[in-house]
């Protein structure tokens, strides 16, 4: 799969929340967002690119942690994603080259398929909150591929006490193509850069994406 037709890109979205909304995930989500080609309306969307909002955890299971490290030679069951989950799926379990377990890949094994045009940025600070902190340092250093594109929507919130809102007046206004954004460039002019920088932000944030491939996943603590 190569790209979604927009009203299938949108079912899979919806899909995407109501798993979140519904099932035990390897760690506590607070928001899910959409960003980029499927906010914008645009059909075919060439990918689909997912936020999610994810509480750290806190706590030592030591008893999971030796019990996974023993089975599937992983570390950090039980202190970095919840042992309810892992030994609910296993068959989900993802690891850092380091042999610990990594909650964005575990969250995207969980959510999406391995060739699916997706990608999935987790991280524990809200989109907005990401956004300026993503465009600071990607500009501190140079490198504009590493930008998030400001221009999303924000689908599912939880209080982190069991309450939780979708936004079902947002759903269909992405099934309508109905919300307005700027331009990338603009956007990002917005948030300060001056137009000359914002240009070729634009341009690395789009070339970075056209490289990409399947699933895809990238964690963030801030």
């Amino acid at each position: 799969m190569s790209e979604f037709a927009r009203e299938a890109a949108i079912d899979r979205v919806e899909a995407i929340v109501e798993t979140v909304a519904s099932e035990t995930l390897p760690v506590p989500v607070r928001e899910v967002w959409v960003y980029g080609d499927v906010a914008l309306g645009l059909d075919p969307v060439e990918r689909l690119d997912v936020y999610v909002t994810k509480d750290l955890l806190f706590g030592r299971d030591e008893a999971a942690a030796e019990r996974f490290r023993d089975a599937h030679g992983v570390e950090g069951v039980g202190r970095t994603v919840r042992t309810e989950w892992a030994e609910q799926h296993p068959e989900h379990l993802r690891a850092n080259p380091s042999g610990h377990v990594a909650p964005e890949k575990c969250l995207a094994a969980h959510l999406l398929e391995a060739d699916e045009p997706v990608h999935l940025e987790v991280c524990n600070a809200s989109f907005e909150d990401n956004v300026t902190q993503r465009l600071e340092g990607a500009t501190a250093r140079g490198e504009y591929e590493q930008i998030l594109d400001p221009r999303g929507v924000c689908l599912w919130v939880s209080d982190g006490e069991g309450n939780s809102r979708r936004s079902d007046d947002a759903l269909e206004k992405l099934r309508g193509g109905e919300l307005a954004f700027p331009t990338l460039s603009e956007s990002l002019s917005m948030l300060g850069l001056d137009e000359e920088a914002a240009t070729e932000a634009a341009e690395a944030v789009r070339a970075y994406r056209r490289r990409q491939e399947g699933r895809s996943v990238r964690g963030d603590v801030v």
